[in-house]
């Protein structure tokens, strides 16, 4: 993993991932089938976010898809086998979408092309999202006579609010990027072809700049504080900035900034 060609393993070989410096980039690897989820899939997928969410030499994590497609849902040869096949391919729960969401560093989504289905929720399992201007985003399910899977009823109306999460979940009408971008469910769109370019960048930059202490207790705060009220946020959020106070981090950053050079955070241990 320390060279930036994908790096393959017999069982990882639909899911790759390849490091450029302390980013790690996942690419999900079904080109032919616009990426469309089989069970290996999910189960490497999330194998590896825990993995690269664990290793210290990694500062964040991009997540992209091969060929022309980000990802166009489950495949269409587990849905027409049945229902019995189909809960055979639903994740276990700790592998569920959401899984990004609970990892310490950031994961950035370079949305290159078609996104349906489990793939929406991939997307918005990311904490930033970028879009290819060409990208068409869509829930697909009522259309599929589905329900709003993965937990998108919960998450997807505190990313856009209500009204526009029930536009999209009971439409399962397609967005291109742009109107994706006005409503809050993407927060960048750039050309075609330089999405992950992109994203990239913002990782890198994050890597660059920001304590690793402080990504992880920031993301952990604001997925937390969804469930809690002001008053148990408040307290969480005072305790934690004590904690930093005393931190070898602050520290650090005021050390760089009186000496006019670039901070180097310590990786978590």
């Amino acid at each position: 993993m320390g060279s930036n060609r994908p790096a393959r393993e017999p069982s990882d070989e639909v899911v790759l991932v390849h490091r450029e410096h302390a980013i790690a980039v996942i690419t999900l690897n079904r080109p032919h089938a616009l990426n469309a989820v089989t069970l290996d899939m999910a189960t490497s997928y999330a194998r590896l976010l825990r993995t690269l969410d664990a290793d210290p030499q990694v500062g964040a994590i991009v997540v992209t898809g091969a060929g022309r497609g980000f990802c166009a849902g489950a495949d269409l040869g587990v849905l027409n086998q049945g229902a019995e096949a189909i809960r055979s391919f639903v994740p276990s729960e700790q592998d569920l979408p959401d899984l990004a969401l609970r990892l310490t560093k950031p994961v950035i989504a370079a949305v290159n092309g078609p996104v349906a289905g489990i793939g929406f929720a991939y997307m918005l399992g990311s904490d930033i999202r970028y879009a290819a201007r060409d990208a068409r985003i869509s829930t697909t399910f009522p259309r599929m006579g589905l329900v709003a899977e993965y937990g998108l009823s919960w998450l997807l109306p505190r990313l856009i609010g209500t009204p526009w999460a029930l536009d999209l979940l009971l439409s399962g009408r397609t967005l291109d990027a742009d109107e994706a971008a006005r409503i809050g469910l993407v927060h960048h769109v750039t050309e075609p072809g330089e999405v992950l370019t992109a994203a990239l960048a913002h990782a890198k930059d994050l890597v660059a700049h920001c304590a690793p202490s402080s990504l992880a207790a920031i993301k952990s705060q604001v997925y937390g504080d969804l469930d809690r009220t002001w008053k148990a946020a408040l307290a969480n959020t005072l305790r934690l900035m004590d904690n930093s106070f005393v931190g070898a981090d602050f520290a650090e950053a005021l050390d760089a900034r009186s000496k006019n050079r670039p901070p180097v955070f310590r990786a978590p241990e």
